[in-house]
């Protein structure tokens, strides 16, 4: 039997999650900015105890890949790296996106379309397109919302739209063939969903080359210095 350990850090949220051949046994969310660097490596130990566990008993070890906070990917994937290195462990990636629009097939009651999206700051989000399988229709991609994102799709398809990112899309987006759901945030239960499926196929990564999918580039934000006269 594979037992996973998934960890989800592309978001505000940090969640683990772990899975015993598909199965889950337990997951733990942590709803706190900027707490991924301090408290993700308890979470690991605390959530492995609860199971009568220890990372030698892990077959492999799962991350969301992104896209996603440019430090929290980091953070996430520089942990389940050192970890992978340490004990000899595949790693397992799987995107953001790809994973939320797996956990929300089974709520999708309708049989639209699934747009997952992630706040990308102002009117930006990293989004992507799934049919009602959860087969990827249209690439992730850093979108600016307008009024009309979405038109063509829109005129002929109902459209789920969820993630923290569509909470400021519904205001804009005015369509009848729009659904929204807010305060959606991934989850690393959805991503050892999957994950599972990719151990039995063997598909694991490359560690040394592997590296988040941050789909833009880090910007910065440099501090203003006052000038002395």
């Amino acid at each position: 039997m594979a037992i996973i350990l998934s960890i989800d850090t592309a978001t505000t949220v940090c969640s683990l999650a772990l899975h015993k051949d598909g199965i889950l046994q337990a997951t733990q969310s942590i709803h706190l900015e900027k707490s991924h660097a301090a408290l993700l490596t308890l979470l690991i130990e605390d959530t492995l105890s609860y199971c009568s566990l220890t990372i030698q008993d892990l077959d492999a070890i799962a991350i969301s890949e992104g896209p996603g906070s440019y430090t929290g990917l980091r953070i996430g994937t520089a942990t389940a790296k050192g970890l992978c290195f340490a004990h000899e462990l595949p790693l397992i990636a799987v995107n953001t996106l790809e994973a939320m629009a797996h956990g929300m097939i089974r709520y999708n009651t309708q049989r639209a379309l699934l747009c997952p999206m992630l706040d990308a700051r102002r009117m930006e989000v990293y989004c992507a397109l799934f049919d009602v399988e959860g087969v990827r229709t249209l690439d992730t991609e850093a979108k600016i919302i307008d009024e009309n994102a979405f038109y063509e799709v829109l005129a002929s398809s109902k459209v789920l739209f969820f993630g923290d990112g569509a909470n400021k899309c519904e205001k804009v987006i005015r369509n009848e063939n729009a659904i929204f759901i807010l305060d959606i945030h991934p989850s690393a239960v959805h991503i050892g969903e999957l994950a599972t499926q990719r151990f039995e196929e063997g598909k694991f990564e490359d560690l040394a080359y592997f590296e988040p999918f941050y789909l833009k580039d880090f910007r910065p934000t440099q501090a203003k210095q006052k000038l002395k006269v």
